[in-house]
C-alpha cells in the first residue's frame, strides 16, 4: 500500500471511530436523561442515530430496531416529526425545570433566562409535525 493510500485509510478509520464515539456518548447522555430530570433524552437519541449512520451501520440498525427509540428516530428521519406524547413529556419536564429554576436560582434574571430558552425550544418543538 502506498503512503497516500495508507494515510487515506487511516483518516477514514479515524473519522469512523469519531462518529462511533459521538454516537455512544450521545446514547449514554440519552440514557442519563431518562433518569435525570432536566436532561433531555430525545435530542441525544437523535444525535446518536445521526452519528451512528455515519460511523456504524450495526449501531444505527440497532437503534432503528429498538422498541422505544426506533419509532422516534424513524419519524424524525423521515418527516422531522415528534410524537405528541414526546412533546407533552418535554413540556412537562421543562415546566418542572422552570419551577426548580425559580426556586433555586440566586438571581431572578438567571431563572428568567433559562425559562426563556426553554420557552423558545418548546415553541419550536410544538411546531414540528406529529
Amino acid at each position: 500500500m502506498t503512503p497516500v493510500k495508507y494515510a487515506a485509510a487511516m483518516w477514514i478509520d479515524l473519522r469512523r471511530g469519531l462518529w462511533i464515539a459521538l454516537a455512544y456518548a450521545a446514547l449514554g447522555l440519552a440514557l442519563l436523561g431518562v433518569l435525570l430530570p432536566g436532561l433531555p433524552t430525545t435530542p441525544f437519541v437523535l444525535v446518536a442515530a445521526w452519528a451512528a449512520a455515519r460511523g456504524s451501520r450495526h449501531l444505527h440498525d440497532w437503534l432503528l430496531a429498538h422498541r422505544l427509540f426506533g419509532p422516534m428516530i424513524f419519524d424524525w428521519q423521515t418527516r422531522g416529526a415528534v410524537s405528541r406524547p414526546a412533546k407533552r413529556a418535554a413540556l412537562g419536564t421543562m415546566t418542572l425545570c422552570a419551577l426548580l429554576l425559580l426556586l433555586v436560582s440566586p438571581k431572578l434574571w438567571m431563572a428568567v433566562l433559562g425559562i426563556a430558552c426553554m420557552a423558545v425550544v418548546a415553541g419550536w418543538l410544538w411546531r414540528r409535525p406529529e
